[in-house]
């Protein structure tokens, strides 16, 4: 019966995912070969021949699967389509570019098989340095978001690696367990986050059924931050998904001053990067008041 599915969102990240398969195999080989595991590769229309080579890996051993899709869906997307072709009792989102570099998942699901309560999990993430990187926060109210666009979240706290089990508001999807059922419930990741942001959320339904969310740091997995996108990228998106998530779950008025805050962090950095002659800053920053309006 299988325990685990293991999915893996890849996009034009050839190398970095066939790694992060092996190492995952390297570690779970004897549970992937008795059924107890499996991980599903859900390739978003790669143009780098992504899909041959985990092709090449799921041909030799068993419980490897691959799902291609025709064109880029998202993180969110992906994962959810991920998530309905999984046989496992618990899944595990995994980013393509990280490396696992020991058992702890075995641990992350002995965890959740005792707390009842606890229905997502987050694992600690590591820079490739070995150095904590930042992958649990509290959820972003006006003042957490207003420490954030400061860009000081992590000297207080709003994302944080803490050294011991605890509870926290949100982890990140780059390594995030939860349990099927829970997910099912939560009809999944919300698909009009394209990245970024989805992971917040998921949490923050789970939190409004009643689930809590630990982070739990005796799990080794390395995470190469960006490896399938760029700055740019990764600022248009936050700022649609902020935008999105407020919209979603908050009051008008909530709404109005987290987009004043966009707006305002925005304008200050366009007007930097004029006065500066800093034409990219300029245009990224243009590019997410676009998109977020």
């Amino acid at each position: 019966m299988t325990v685990l599915s293991i999915v893996i969102l890849s996009y034009n990240t050839k190398d970095l995912t066939v790694k992060c398969i092996e190492l995952v195999i390297r570690q779970y080989r004897k549970e992937l070969e008795r059924g107890e595991f499996e991980v599903i590769v859900v390739d978003n229309a790669s143009s780098d021949a992504s899909a041959s080579a985990i092709s090449n890996i799921k041909n030799q051993i068993s419980n490897i699967k691959l799902i291609e899709n025709e064109k880029n869906l998202g993180f969110a997307k992906g994962c959810n389509i991920g998530e309905r072709a999984a046989k496992g009792r618990y899944m595990l989102f995994l980013n393509s570019d990280t490396e696992v570099r020991d058992r702890g998942f075995l641990k992350m699901m002995e965890f959740l098989e005792k707390n009842e309560k606890v229905g997502v999990l987050g694992g600690k993430l590591l820079n490739i340095d070995g150095s904590p990187q930042p992958s649990a926060g509290k959820f972003y109210t006006l003042f957490n978001l207003f420490l954030m666009l400061l860009g000081i979240e992590n000297f207080l706290g709003i994302r944080k690696s803490p050294n011991k089990t605890s509870r926290v508001d949100w982890v990140s999807g780059g390594c995030m367990m939860i349990k099927k059922n829970l997910f099912e419930r939560l009809s999944g990741f919300d698909e009009k986050f394209f990245m970024y942001i989805e992971d917040m959320e998921l949490c923050y339904r789970a939190n409004k059924l009643g689930f809590l969310t630990y982070f739990y740091p005796d799990v080794k997995v390395l995470h190469k931050e960006l490896g399938s996108g760029n700055r740019d990228f990764a600022i248009i998106n936050i700022y649609k998904g902020i935008s999105y998530f407020y919209s979603k779950h908050k009051s008008g008025i909530e709404y109005i001053i987290a987009k004043f805050l966009l707006v305002a962090k925005a304008a200050f950095l366009i007007f930097i990067g004029v006065i500066g002659r800093s034409r990219g800053l300029k245009e990224r920053y243009e590019k997410a008041l676009k998109f977020s309006l």
